[in-house]
């Protein structure tokens, strides 16, 4: 937060007439821009509709609650000055606030002035482009959350361990300050203290919060590795990177990774491996359904997007999971999605904060080539039809889910004849299997497995040809998630031999 209104400060001094600050937080702004100002001997006025134009505490200039009576009082303004403005949003609708603006930008910047709009939305005329600059305002970080729960636990007289206390301020990441505080006062009210239990009141506040921002779902529950089957090309290379987001990983010249793009045939684990990899790093997953983000009515795509990178990033480090990303870059199949695209593919390849990118897409050959650049993700894996000894594994796995032994079935047989098959109808071969069984009043067994399989005709024989081509597009361009299984199958001979 620092780091940004030292900035602020400097971009006036070089005189910026007109700075947009996207942000929910106005008590926040408000206390900020008094610190930088006083460090640079500057008045503050601040703007709301409801008050008019005031300074500090004085009583508002009269007539100056409209926008556009405001600004004709900037103009009688001589003094090095930031005019904080809350509400201009809603009126820069109107040609001759945009006009009044205009007219005020070179007095500014010969002043020492500048005006800040601060809000949660972005509305920017295109006459004011070029003369306006925009600045993300982050969510409270690490620093500013310690210092709130510190201050509460001193009035609190309240004593917990660091332990605690970190876990506290880690769950608290990705909520404003007004949400920070609003929950640790309920927590007072409702446990009288903190513990270990308000860890869960923190991760519902956090959900609820996130919800909110119509894109983005939070988990706080996900498996790990071991759900997924096969797929050990992509275990191993994600294993690699697992303590990657630690000190030490720092302290020996490791950058954080940036992410990986997980392509391929549909049901087939993509999906699964994402969620999985929060598991694995042991770090919060945030899914952006990309789809709802691109394809929202009435525009503001671009300002979705800014507000879903803040909260990703205030909680990082994260995963944020995007999956069938093809839904949203593409436009009728062929056109990526304007601004919008340019500003995820800058993030992308620029962000210095640790959040972990996976995306999945099951169609990519008309994705736009520069999504699929080196420097985006740091992999790309391509995710086929599991291998046969894929398949065994998977049939394992569904079945301990569901209480039952592998041991006790035929699963060899099985996996030989589940041939084009994807993960995901493999489980509902064991699902439909229960289902036949339940209804005879009985406990299921391999027979039960084999007389669905042989009901059921996989996907991937419809799709044969598009399937082909997906792997012809593939090979040159992916590292294939899975291992060569004829290797396998030729070492395993060697060794029976």
């Amino acid at each position: 937060m620092q780091e940004l209104f030292d900035h602020i400060g400097v971009l006036i001094r070089a005189r910026y007439p007109l700075l947009y600050l996207l942000t929910y937080e106005e008590g926040r702004v408000e206390r900020n821009v008094e610190r930088m100002a006083g460090r640079s001997q500057m008045a503050v006025w601040r703007w709301r509709s409801t008050e008019g134009l005031r300074q500090g505490t004085e009583p508002a200039l009269p007539d100056t609650q409209p926008a556009l009576a405001a600004l004709d009082a900037i103009a009688q303004q001589r003094e090095a000055a930031v005019f904080l403005m809350m509400d201009l949003h809603h009126a820069l609708a109107d040609p001759q606030v945009v006009r009044r603006l205009r007219d005020l930008i070179p007095g500014l910047g010969q002043r020492g002035q500048a005006v800040i709009i601060a809000s949660p939305m972005l509305a920017v005329p295109r006459e004011l482009e070029k003369d306006l600059l925009i600045l993300d305002m982050p969510l409270p970080d690490r620093d500013e959350v310690a210092r709130l729960l510190s201050a509460l636990l001193r009035r609190q007289k309240q004593p917990i361990t660091p332990e605690l206390f970190e876990r506290i301020v880690r769950t608290s990441l990705g909520l404003t300050e007004r949400e920070i505080k609003r929950s640790y006062a309920r927590i007072v009210l409702d446990h009288g203290e903190f513990g270990e239990d308000c860890v869960a009141d923190l991760v519902a506040a956090k959900r609820q919060a996130i919800r909110r921002s119509r894109f983005l779902e939070f988990y706080d529950q996900v498996d790990d590795m071991g759900a997924v089957g096969g797929l050990e090309n992509l275990k191993d290379w994600l294993d690699r990177r697992a303590v990657a987001f630690s000190e030490k990983a720092h302290a020996f010249g490791l950058p954080e990774p940036k992410g990986v793009f997980l392509l391929g045939v549909q049901g087939c684990g993509k999906s699964l491996t994402a969620k999985c990899v929060a598991g694995l790093f042991r770090i919060p997953l945030l899914r952006l359904d990309v789809g709802a983000l691109f394809q929202r009515s009435g525009g503001g795509v671009e300002e979705s997007l800014r507000e879903t990178i803040r909260i990703a990033e205030s909680i990082a480090p994260a995963v944020l999971w995007i999956d069938e990303l093809e839904k949203g870059f593409l436009t009728e199949g062929e056109k990526a999605s304007g601004s919008a695209f340019g500003t995820f593919l800058t993030w992308l390849q620029e962000k210095t904060r640790p959040v972990f990118v996976v995306a999945t897409a099951n169609e990519v050959r008309g994705l736009p080539p520069e999504l699929l650049r080196k420097g985006r993700f740091d992999e790309i894996f391509f995710v086929d039809l599991p291998t046969v000894h894929e398949r065994l594994t998977i049939l394992e796995i569904h079945l301990r889910r569901r209480g039952r032994d592998p041991a006790d079935f035929d699963l060899y047989q099985c996996a030989e004849e589940t041939e084009k098959y994807s993960g995901a109808e493999l489980e509902q071969v064991v699902v439909e299997a229960l289902f036949n069984a339940f209804a005879e009043d009985r406990e299921l067994n391999h027979r039960d497995l084999l007389r669905v399989i042989r009901d059921t005709v996989p996907l991937a024989i419809t799709m044969d040809d598009r399937l082909k081509e997906l792997r012809e597009w593939a090979r040159p361009r992916t590292r294939p998630a899975s291992l060569d299984t004829r290797r396998i199958d030729y070492f395993e001979d060697f060794q029976e031999g």
